[in-house]
């Protein structure tokens, strides 16, 4: 008997089959096509030669997490205690699915917002509890924070958020965290924040960490990935910060699963993320890549709901074609030769908006190439039923 009986293969995985079957251009899972820094890769092969081989402590190598203990404070003014608060884990994924996993049962209720990362609505059902998904107000993805009120009842144990946004590049504002911080006290909740994004965040916008805020800080679980990162979404390791008791429930269920995560990784991490540099820049190299799409894809028929964070922004195909999002995103890998990602896909059911999101953490020449096909492709086809 299946305990995710609704969960089949994700839309990712499905995505990526078709894209490699047709010759597509990837734009649709959020990973970089470009090479990670070559320094953090020399400092992962001397941490071997040096012997790191073997398990690390259960809560992640102490120099590491001493450095983003001291990073969190530079950026957000919070102290966090490096063996209190902290625990490495292999990818941002893995945190949210321990964090939900450490406290939630049979019956408990999770509000979280819609369209939604594929992981959350499964970490919550395989574990008995209930997702209560409220949508983000179309077309600039807004929370109705009075709809978030009305659906708290006596079994509402959490509320998750997502800021920077996946997958619309919404970021929340210092009003959205007011209201967060008076309904999770009010209602005593848990809240997960999920914050893989923190460092891609454009406009000359602020990221409001929850670690920004002590009343929210002191009641939640904020996952983060180191793999976003640094460019090696494929090293899979992150880190939950989170207060002592809740540490202590989140390490519980850490220790049976992977125990300790990757060694080598984690010592050459230490002394990477000690040089703010290596990640204060990101924004700005990122944001030049969103504006390059935008501007490529001018001169397509899509046009953007603005992404202020992340590796993704939407674009709408209202009034282009009547085709929903999935066969849309399949229209587009099997005759324009690009994939993309259906935005219905983010939600429980389904709903279709005709938004696909692209990803635009590419190298230059790859989304050139893509928005070319695409150009050429609505050119020819200028009717899509």
């Amino acid at each position: 008997m299946s305990k995710l009986p609704n969960v089949g293969t994700n839309i990712f995985t499905v995505i990526s089959g078709l894209a490699q079957s047709h010759g597509a251009i990837n734009l649709g899972q959020g990973f970089p096509d470009y090479p990670m820094d070559e320094a953090l890769m020399d400092l992962v092969t001397k941490a071997m030669y040096d012997g790191y081989n073997q398990y690390m402590p259960m809560d992640g190598y102490l120099p590491l997490r001493e450095a983003i203990a001291q990073k969190v404070h530079q950026l957000y003014g919070t102290q966090i205690h490096p063996d209190q608060n902290i625990t490495i884990t292999p990818g941002g994924t893995y945190a949210i699915y321990t964090a939900i996993t450490s406290c939630i049962g049979p019956g408990d209720e999770v509000i979280l917002f819609e369209p939604a990362y594929d992981s959350y609505i499964p970490n919550i059902e395989i574990n008995g509890g209930k997702a209560v998904c409220i949508p983000m107000q179309y077309p600039d993805y807004t929370i109705n924070w009075e709809a978030v009120r009305a659906a708290i009842t006596p079994r509402t144990k959490m509320i998750m958020i997502n800021s920077p946004h996946n997958p619309t590049g919404k970021v929340f504002t210092n009003t959205d965290m007011a209201e967060l911080s008076a309904i999770a006290l009010q209602a005593n909740l848990l809240v997960l924040s999920d914050e893989v994004y923190e460092h891609l965040i454009y406009d000359g916008l602020q990221h409001q960490s929850v670690l920004r805020y002590p009343e929210l800080a002191a009641r939640a679980f904020v996952c983060f990935s180191l793999g976003k990162v640094y460019n090696c979404t494929g090293w899979k390791i992150g880190y939950c910060i989170a207060p002592q008791a809740l540490t202590a429930e989140f390490q519980k269920v850490h220790q049976f699963n992977c125990f300790a995560t990757n060694s080598p990784l984690q010592v050459a991490l230490a002394s990477h993320l000690s040089v703010p540099e290596t990640y204060m820049g990101l924004a700005t190299a990122l944001q030049q890549k969103r504006d390059l799409l935008r501007a490529l894809m001018a001169d397509t028929p899509l046009r953007p709901i603005p992404s202020h964070g992340s590796y993704f922004e939407l674009y709408s195909y209202q009034g282009i074609s009547d085709l929903g999002e999935r066969p849309m995103a399949e229209k587009l890998i099997a005759n324009a030769g690009v994939a993309v990602i259906p935005t219905s896909a983010f939600y429980h059911n389904g709903t279709d908006n005709k938004v696909l999101r692209f990803c635009f953490a590419k190298k230059t020449a790859t989304l050139e190439a893509a928005v070319e096909r695409l150009q050429t492709f609505f050119k020819a086809s200028p009717s899509i039923v």
